[in-house]
Formats: structure tokens, sequence, C-alpha cells
């Protein structure tokens, strides 16, 4: 949901509603007006086959929990739950908008998979994201940008609309007009490594430079610094390689944490192993 800098307005009845008052007991909660007033943005609701694509970008499965930020009318979190099987939660700070929300998750039967709270995006705990979707505006993609790059590596971050600054999307889809974008959490990989190639090698220090998911170093062979080709990070999947002293190309693929690398390489004289590498 996108919403707009504007103070909080209610319609009366919505008001009374939230303090449980008789007149309105009877009465649902009004619908979502496009560019209705919000704490952070105004309310505009992203169109259903934009949320489906959003959704597709970030290959949803069963396996993954759905967090929405402003998730309004609950769309996002419902469409995940019903169309992709995923655990989903939407973070609202319209009590109003979580009510409504809750009785079209009921009406859609995805209630148990699907839960909205009343909350404040900047305080909200995103740790259990595996897909992360918005649609704010990008000062407030900015300023979430620094919790969303802690967050575990290959979390996928879907945004309608609006982008990341300098972090460029891995993917960019544009549909019935209306762009949608992907980035996937890239690990955490800048600095010095000792690389292992086996039991009997001596280790190797690797260094690298990143920029969100552009990354770029060198391996120390000796006192030669030989620069790695075609390195690149998706999430935590890292992929490398090198030429040797003697010319051969070697070959590196793995998985990359805060503190530890490991994966196989090959080497183009047939040469095949494993390697590990340890921050230092």
């Amino acid at each position: 949901m996108l919403r707009g800098p504007a103070r909080l307005t209610l319609a009366a009845c919505a008001a009374a509603w939230l303090l449980a008052a008789p007149a309105c007991a009877q009465t649902a909660a009004p619908a979502p007006r496009v560019g209705q007033a919000g704490k952070d943005v105004e309310w505009v609701p992203t169109p259903p086959r934009v949320v489906e694509r959003m959704l597709r970008m970030a290959q949803t499965t069963s396996r993954d929990t759905v967090i929405d930020l402003g998730s309004g009318d609950g769309i996002i979190p419902i469409t995940a739950a019903r169309k992709f099987g995923a655990r989903a939660l939407g973070i609202e700070f319209d009590a109003a908008l979580v009510k409504l929300a809750e009785r079209k998750a009921d009406a859609a039967g995805v209630a148990q998979r699907v839960r909205f709270v009343q909350g404040d995006l900047f305080s909200a705990d995103l740790s259990r994201a595996t897909v992360l979707t918005l649609y704010l505006q990008q000062n407030l993609n900015l300023e979430l940008r620094p919790r969303i790059l802690s967050l575990r590596p290959g979390t996928r971050v879907v945004s309608h609309r609006f982008g990341m600054g300098d972090w460029a999307p891995d993917e960019v889809s544009l549909i019935d007009g209306h762009r949608a974008y992907l980035w996937i959490v890239p690990a955490n990989v800048i600095g010095a490594w000792s690389l292992e190639l086996g039991p009997h090698a001596r280790p190797l220090e690797l260094s690298f430079e990143q920029r969100f998911q552009n990354i770029g170093g060198y391996v120390m062979l000796g006192e030669l610094q030989a620069g790695l080709r075609e390195a690149r990070l998706r999430g935590a999947r890292i992929d490398f390689a090198y030429v040797d002293r003697d010319g051969v190309r070697r070959e590196f693929s793995g998985s990359a944490t805060r503190m530890r690398m490991q994966g196989s390489f090959r080497a183009e004289d047939g040469s095949t192993g494993r390697w590990v590498a340890l921050k230092r």
C-alpha cells in the first residue's frame, strides 16, 4: 500500500467503531478510499495483476513467510496465502484497515495462514521474512534499506513502483503500466578471508570488495595479486574464478555467511575439490 505524508484522519463512524460505539456496532468498517491519509503515506491499492507478478518475481512458495509492510486491505498477504500457499503477515498502522483485512482473509478462507497486526513498519520485526513486499515511497524504502540489508541472505524483496536508490534491482517487471522491482538480499562478504583448498594446501589470502550484490577482489598467490574474474553474489550464493601462477583457470562456487564460505572448485586441468574460506 502507498501512503503520502499526512495527518491520520478517519470518518466519524470509523472512529466510533474503533471505540466500539453502539451507533456503529452493526456497521461494517468503511471501505478504504484511494488517497486515504495515513501515518507515513497515502493509501493506494496495488492492482491484483501486479500483486501476483510481485509474488511470482519472488518465486513465492508454500515454504515462504511473506511480510507485507503497509498492508492496507490485505491484498498481498491474502494472495500469497490463497494462490501460493505461503504464510503471510501484514503490518498496518491503521486499525480499521487491519480489521477489514482480517475479514477479507476470513472470506477468502485463508485466515489460518494470514495474520494482520497494527504496528509501525519501522519497528516491526522482519527477521522471519523470506519474502518482503513493499508499496511505500522511495524515501521510506531508503530509510528501511539498512534493516532490509541485514536480513537473512537470500531474502527476496519486492517493491511496487519505488526503488532503493543506488541499490540496483535484480529484476524489473512492467505490467499494465506498473513497475515492480525485485532485490535479493546479498550475503556480506566484504573484507579479507583465508581460502583453504585442502588439508595439505597452504591457505591463500582472499579479499573482496562489495557494493550490495556487486563484488570484486583478488587472491594472493605468493607475491602475486591475481584479480578475481566473473565474481558474482546472489543472496548467499557466491561464484568467482582466478587464473593461477601456471595460467590455469580455477572456478569456485558455493555459499557464504558472515564468517564462513564453502563450496566446490574445478580447474581447467581437470582437478576438482572442496574449498572453505574463513573470515579474518
